[in-house]
C-alpha cells in the first residue's frame, strides 16, 4: 500500500462516505446557507436603498438649508436697510429738533437783546429828559431873575397850552 495510490476498498468507503456527507449538506446545510446567503443579499439591497434615501434626503436637507441660509441673508439684508433708514430718519429728526432748539435759543436771545436795548433806551431818555429840565430849571433861572420876567414866561407858556388844546 502506497500512500499516493489508495487500495479500492478504502477508494470505495471515501466515496460512500463523501457521498453521505453531500446529501446531508444538500438536504440540510445547504438550504441553511443559501438562505443566509439570500438574507445577507437582502440585507445588502435594503441597506443600498437605505442609503440612496438617505442620500437623497441629506440632498433635500442641504438644498433645504442653502435656502434658509439664502432667506437668513436676505433678511439680514433687509433688517440692515431698516435700521440704517431708522438711524437716518433719527438723524434727522435729532437734526430737525436741534435745529428748533436753535431757532428758539436765538429768538429768545433776540427778545431779551430788544428788551435791553429798549429799557436802555427809556433809561437814556429819562436821564436826557432829566438832564434837559435841570439844564432848563438852571437856564430858567438865570433869566428870570427879575419878577416881570417871570410873570411874561408863565402868560406865554399858559398861552401856549391853551392854543395846543384847542
Amino acid at each position: 500500500m502506497s500512500l499516493l495510490t489508495p487500495d479500492t476498498g478504502l477508494l470505495f468507503w471515501m466515496l460512500i462516505t463523501f457521498g453521505i456527507v453531500v446529501l446531508v449538506l444538500a438536504k440540510y446545510g445547504f438550504p441553511v446557507i443559501l438562505r443566509m446567503v439570500e438574507k445577507r443579499n437582502a440585507y445588502i439591497e435594503e441597506s443600498l436603498i437605505m442609503a440612496e434615501k438617505a442620500r437623497t434626503e441629506l440632498e433635500s436637507v442641504k438644498a433645504d438649508s442653502e435656502r434658509i441660509i439664502d432667506q437668513a441673508r436676505k433678511a439680514h439684508i433687509k433688517m440692515l436697510g431698516e435700521s440704517n433708514a431708522i438711524k437716518e430718519q433719527l438723524f434727522q429728526d435729532a437734526k430737525e429738533k436741534a435745529g428748533q432748539e436753535a431757532t428758539k435759543l436765538i429768538d429768545a436771545a433776540r427778545q431779551q437783546i430788544q428788551n435791553e436795548r429798549d429799557a436802555a433806551l427809556r433809561e437814556i431818555r429819562k436821564q436826557v429828559a432829566e438832564l434837559s429840565v435841570e439844564i432848563a430849571e438852571k437856564i430858567l433861572q438865570e433869566q428870570l431873575k427879575p419878577k416881570n420876567e417871570q410873570e411874561k414866561m408863565i402868560d406865554r407858556l399858559l398861552d401856549q397850552i391853551n392854543i395846543s388844546k384847542s
